[in-house]
């Protein structure tokens, strides 16, 4: 990308961050942009009204990689979300979206699971459900500590729920500033905004799939959080409890979000391959899930150290594996 079209980026993203002014007008939009400074393509997934300005909440068909746009700052073409999925069936974004639909028939960890690597390492998912109880930044701090002088920014996703970044805001804050200042590169996955949990109630009438559960209000309230923190959402999305159906699956698909499961729930005994998408708890609900993280990052250090096996990230690997 032209480096005129990267800085306008910035400068746009910095202005989200610092003036304050809240969203409003929030919803799905279908179509594409292309970009009035070199005539590139990107799809439109959102499109919102922030001040005077009509921004689109974009994606690179190519790289995943998710950013906001001005009206000025695009051509825009709307089209069904069948004819956006036509005209860009050859990308790296489709590609994901029809991959992650041959595993939609699962009651649990429906979604993405693993990636095919073309190197030794992992991709890391840390999710922060709703819990009273601090954050494990042992986590990250050991992240950066054991990866950072290979890897840097020290590359991971991290799955989050709306009700956690309200009732942790300086956890949030501090995972933000890892970000900001270059120790980690923070994939913001969707984890809904509320994340309801019943106990005692059957998995085909709990979390997402409740009664009465507002599936769109849960998916854009927790993008509008995100955004209103100078935050960029991205296109994954991770159901609460990796619970789901047929039909709640199809309505994320619907918004142009990928679901993203796991084929490695540490806490759970699933121990990880190269590509493996690795899931662990840091709300404070999961030691043994740490633990044995920690652990793992203890026995690749050799190899870490050399250069042998590293953190992936997930936009990455997925683009890779479709060329």
């Amino acid at each position: 990308m032209k480096a005129s079209v990267l800085s306008a980026f910035c400068i746009f993203l910095f202005t989200c961050r610092t003036n304050g002014q809240p969203i409003k007008n929030y919803d799905i939009f279908s179509g594409y942009g292309i970009l009035r400074a070199d005539q590139r393509e990107v799809i439109i997934l959102r499109r919102y009204i922030k001040g005077s300005d009509t921004c689109y909440l974009t994606v690179s068909p190519q790289t995943l990689k998710v950013f906001v746009l001005k009206s000025d700052d695009l051509i825009i073409r709307e089209l069904s979300w069948n004819e956006v999925r036509s005209r860009f069936a050859a990308s790296a974004y489709i590609f994901a979206l029809d991959k992650s639909k041959l595993y939609c028939n699962r009651l649990q960890d429906a979604g993405i699971r693993k990636v095919l690597p073309l190197r030794k390492g992992i991709d890391l998912t840390v999710d922060l459900c709703p819990s009273h109880l601090p954050l494990d930044r042992v986590v990250f701090t050991d992240l950066i500590s054991e990866m950072g002088a290979v890897e840097k920014p020290v590359p991971l996703a991290i799955s989050v729920t709306g009700v956690w970044i309200r009732e942790h805001p300086k956890d949030f804050e501090w995972l933000d500033s890892l970000d900001r200042t270059g120790a980690l590169s923070i994939l913001w996955i969707n984890h809904s905004y509320s994340h309801h949990t019943y106990r005692k109630i059957l998995l085909r009438s709990n979390f997402l799939l409740a009664p009465g559960t507002d599936i769109k209000s849960e998916v854009l309230n927790l993008e509008i959080l995100l955004l209103e923190k100078g935050i960029m959402p991205s296109v994954f999305f991770r159901f609460p409890g990796l619970v789901s159906d047929n039909e709640i699956y199809e309505r994320i698909l619907s918004f142009g979000l990928i679901p993203v499961g796991s084929d490695a729930w540490l806490a759970k005994g699933e121990w990880p391959r190269d590509g493996s998408i690795v899931l662990i708890h840091a709300n404070g609900n999961e030691p043994l899930g740490i633990r044995d993280f920690l652990k793992l990052l203890k026995e690749e250090k050799p190899e870490v150290i050399s250069g042998q096996w590293e953190l992936f990230d997930l936009r990455e690997s997925l683009a890779e594996e479709e060329e």
